[in-house]
């Protein structure tokens, strides 16, 4: 994992050393951060399931025996209590996971776990990450190398957690074939998935964050081409919840608060270093919570998740579980190189791009893509405003019509989108760059 997230930016390198944190930031104030935010999403699931232990069992069933190609949304199948518990469950394992590894705890990790607990609303589950998992140990076991150095990329990988559960109770295999036929659909995702996640980040050169979602983009589309090939059709049905705000703000608002509080309270130095994020491109790998400390990372995870919900408020969006999801991803990605100058450009752009075509701000696509376009922060980070703008609008274009090669085995189809629109529009950029250069 490490070779895939090697940064050779000398100034990047300069900072990781000498800002507040160092490279020794406190994995333990992490670990304390990402286990409570575990346990809140659990408590919050069985508080909106009456702490019924039966009605949170069934919804997890439900959940579970559900294909969950795009989009598959838990709230309309489960309820908000299940869903949320089966966020907490999955989050719980994958910070297990990182623990028993050995794996450094920092801003990855940060971004793997809430982006594993945000896609619990609405395609991850208990059982259909644990194949893909296991695809990238088995990788690792053979390229004889530690899990750990694979580790992130297995997390974000449970992207392809679909093909587990549509090989399992999509097709029609009868059981138990079905379910030996989900695990070794899974691990053969997992296995292909690391070589191919190295190859990704040459071609977008770190400007898509989703840079496992890219990768995992090409692997969904090589199942699905070969699926249609025999003539067998994915069972997976659309499911979308208009969910009101009110069903979980009052839980979400005074959590991102926390984590501003704790943030100042870690870190004296929290507001001077979060300054430096804020000038940073967000470029992978930019590692805030090694670069600039826990403090202002936990700062900027908060800022970001009170900014990201007043757009939602503002957009008139859903609080269901797709785009909670969307939510908690770009929270993650706060320690990890989205900051509120970044990220707005291309907000911003996606939304005005929904706005002015047939798509609607209001269509689940358009709202889905107004939150994960912040994949191509970095664009802006690097290039400016204006770049990430239009990066916003070009996202919010592919982004509509990409799944289709996947048929949603994919979960970060924003991701996969963004890898396209960084591989074609950073060249253009550059080349801008130089002729303007050459100019003067």
């Amino acid at each position: 994992m490490d070779d895939i997230f090697a940064d050779t930016n000398p100034c990047y390198i300069f900072c990781m050393r000498h800002a507040a944190g160092g490279i020794d930031v406190d994995a333990t104030i992490i670990n304390r951060v990402l286990l409570g935010f575990v346990l809140a999403l659990i408590v919050f699931g069985l508080y909106k399931s009456g702490f019924s232990p039966g009605a949170v069992l069934q919804g997890l069933g439900r959940i579970i025996v559900e294909p969950d190609t795009l989009i598959n949304d838990y709230f309309a199948h489960a309820g908000v209590g299940p869903a949320f518990v089966n966020a907490g469950l999955t989050s719980l394992a994958a910070w297990s996971i990182l623990r028993a590894s050995g794996a450094l705890i920092s801003g990855p990790a940060i971004a793997a776990i809430f982006t594993v607990a945000g896609f619990s609303l609405f395609g991850k589950n208990v059982f259909n990450i644990w194949p893909v998992i296991g695809g990238v140990a088995l990788f690792s076991r053979i390229s004889r190398r530690p899990l750990k150095e694979n580790l992130i990329v297995a997390l974000f990988g449970t992207a392809l957690a679909p093909i587990t559960s549509e090989f399992a109770f999509g097709l029609g295999i009868a059981a138990p074939w079905n379910i030996l036929a989900g695990i070794c659909a899974g691990l053969a995702a997992g296995f292909v998935l690391p070589a191919i996640a190295r190859a990704a980040l040459d071609f977008t050169r770190g400007y898509n964050l989703y840079n496992t979602g890219f990768a995992a983009g090409f692997v969904g589309t090589i199942v699905m081409s070969v699926l249609r090939a025999f003539d067998v059709s994915l069972t997976g049905e659309f499911a979308w919840a208009p969910s009101p705000a009110a069903e979980t703000l009052p839980f979400l608002a005074p959590y991102f608060c926390a984590m501003i509080a704790v943030g100042l309270v870690e870190d004296r130095k929290a507001i001077a270093s979060y300054r430096m994020i804020l000038a940073s491109s967000g470029r992978l790998v930019s590692d805030f919570a090694r670069a600039y400390g826990i403090g202002a990372t936990l700062m900027n995870m908060g800022i970001m998740g009170l900014a990201c919900c007043a757009f939602m408020l503002a957009a008139g969006l859903d609080w269901n579980g797709p785009v909670l999801g969307g939510l908690f991803t770009i929270v993650g990605f706060s320690a990890f190189g989205k900051h509120p100058l970044n990220a707005l450009p291309p907000m911003l752009g996606a939304a005005f791009a929904a706005v002015v075509s047939r798509y609607g701000l209001h269509a689940p696509a358009s709202q889905l893509a107004c939150l994960f376009v912040t994949t191509l922060a970095p664009i802006s980070g690097a290039y400016g405003p204006f770049a990430g703008f239009i990066a916003g609008i070009l996202h919010l274009t592919l982004v509509v019509n990409v799944g289709s090669l996947h048929g949603g085995l994919n979960l970060y189809n924003n991701g996969f989108s963004g890898g396209m629109v960084a591989g074609i529009l950073v060249p253009i950029l550059d080349w801008i760059k130089e002729t303007r250069k050459h100019e003067t």
